[in-house]
């Protein structure tokens, strides 16, 4: 399904989806984050996001999620109680293809080769509308080096084209086809000068300059070679161990689970999961006091290796989507494609 949106309908395709919460981004004291379309936004909804700070992984994988209370009564068997996921729709607009990327990645740890029951309760409630990218929206991203596209479906059930002053838009799953059929009235049929103009636009966003990933399919065994080099400690001197990086990021799935006591007479509490860091200094710290990851440089060797060789070893494709924020988030500069072709260049 193709269709036409003239820019100034898009609160009205909006508003048509009454079933659905629906989050757009919102510009808000400088930062990106997605909001949920309310009276006061509506009107106001913009699609011209650089994008977000925060990735949309969060609508299927938030960042502290209850998974069951628990009390003890003196005298009486412990009680548990479940608490799983609301059934609630969420329509998230304005997803890059960077992004859009990143929930397949996320499919393949949640669904495919474990069946989490949290994830999936949400994931299957959740519609990404995607924006393509005309022209790179970040410095920093390098989508093409890992095989991703500014015009990317991966993850959508929804692409929307910037054409000017109208949309092109065009559904790519079942879950699509049914959230612009709601709104039918508002879509008209594209004209062949539509069909010609997307495909320019389209070419155009593809040869526009990236950053790039040198050897990008050589990358995950020069990594691999390279476990032992004192690259790693060098790179990652600046680190502060702040772990923006990976809460920022698209595909990081890393978590914890905690009990968190609310009374101990008698005894109250829920258990917990929320996301943990690979940058942390305590995240893989032993119950001997060992830790097999003490310093800065094996963490950042973890995390880069978990994006360009663990994953591809296991999934058969690179765990990062290119979006960038990670080096742009950075507070000391540490930048993700720099380490990645300086230690693959000198792998061996």
């Amino acid at each position: 399904m193709e269709k036409i949106l003239d820019k100034k309908q898009i609160d009205d395709w909006i508003a048509a989806l009454t079933d659905w919460d629906v989050h757009t981004p919102v510009l808000e004291d400088g930062i990106w984050t997605y909001q949920p379309v309310n009276s006061a936004v509506r009107g106001a909804v913009r699609l011209d996001h650089p994008n977000t700070n925060q990735s949309p992984k969060g609508f299927a994988f938030p960042q502290r999620e209850i998974f069951f209370s628990f009390e003890q009564i003196k005298g009486e068997p412990p009680r548990l109680t479940q608490i799983l996921p609301k059934e609630q729709r969420h329509a998230v607009f304005g997803v890059r293809p960077c992004d859009g990327r990143g929930v397949p990645r996320m499919d393949k740890v949640f669904t495919d080769h474990v069946e989490d029951p949290y994830y999936n309760a949400r994931r299957k409630n959740v519609a990404y509308v995607g924006l393509a990218c005309n022209k790179p929206p970040s410095p920093n991203c390098f989508c093409l080096s890992v095989g991703g596209s500014p015009v990317s479906t991966d993850g959508l059930d929804v692409q929307m084209t910037d054409m000017g002053d109208r949309y092109f838009v065009k559904a790519i799953t079942e879950t699509g086809k049914a959230l612009m059929s709601v709104a039918g009235s508002f879509f008209a049929e594209p004209a062949a000068a539509d069909q010609k103009q997307v495909k320019q636009v389209h070419a155009e966003a593809v040869a526009y300059p990236q950053r790039k990933i040198n050897d990008p399919d050589g990358a995950p065994a020069k990594l691999k070679a390279s476990f032992n080099s004192p690259l790693w400690e060098e790179m990652a001197r600046a680190c502060i161990g702040c772990g923006i990086c990976t809460f920022l990021c698209p595909t990081c799935h890393c978590f914890d689970i905690n009990d968190e006591v609310q009374s101990k007479a008698p005894l109250k509490g829920q258990r917990v999961r929320t996301w943990d860091n690979c940058q942390f200094p305590d995240f893989t710290m032993h119950s001997s006091g060992h830790n097999p990851r003490e310093n800065t440089g094996a963490r950042l060797r973890q995390r880069v290796n978990h994006k360009f060789q663990y994953f591809h070893e296991n999934f058969g494709m690179h765990q990062c989507t290119g979006c960038g924020r990670c080096i742009s988030g950075c507070p000391v500069g540490i930048d993700i494609v720099t380490v990645v072709n300086k230690v693959t260049e000198h792998a061996g």
